[in-house]
Order: C-alpha cells, then structure tokens, then sequence
C-alpha cells in the first residue's frame, strides 16, 4: 500500500514510500539533501519496517531534535499501525 508522509523539523517536506507487509518499498523524499535521502531511500528499500526502526529512529541533524531519516522511521511505523488497524 502507498503512504504519504509530510516530515516536520526537516528540510525535506514530503515523504513517499509502499509497504508491502512489513517490507519497504520505493521510498521517496521530495526537498531535503538530494544524495544523502536518495542514498537513505536506496539502502533501506526492500528492509523490514522494524530493521530500519532499530537503524535509524533517533538519529538527530545538527541541533534538531529530529533528522530526514528519523522521520522516515515514524513514518513507517505509523503506517504499519494503520495498516494493522484495518
């Protein structure tokens, strides 16, 4: 199922990504830094929710109290509960 996700706190505004199960799929990120959320995208893509859960919820961007990939991670972990709710 295709998720929409709008981050706050980064740079990036907006956050694309299926779920398939528990499985990440085609995570896209529009705004943010380019390379860094395409290299992001690219390596979580086909990981479970959880195993990018353990990987990246926390991580900050300087003196934010949040990063690109942090929000990724609570949007994943939002999504998964909705799609279990249904």
């Amino acid at each position: 199922m295709k998720h929409n996700f709008s981050p706050r706190g980064v740079c990036s505004t907006q956050i694309e990504f299926e779920l398939d199960g528990n499985t990440v799929r085609n995570i896209r990120f529009q705004g943010g830094c380019n390379g860094n959320l395409k290299a992001i995208a690219a390596l979580a893509d086909g990981m479970t929710v959880q195993q990018i859960k353990d990987k990246i919820l926390g991580i900050k961007c300087g003196f934010k109290s949040t990063s690109c990939s942090d929000q990724l991670a609570q949007a994943l972990i939002s999504a998964l509960e909705k799609e279990k709710a249904q």
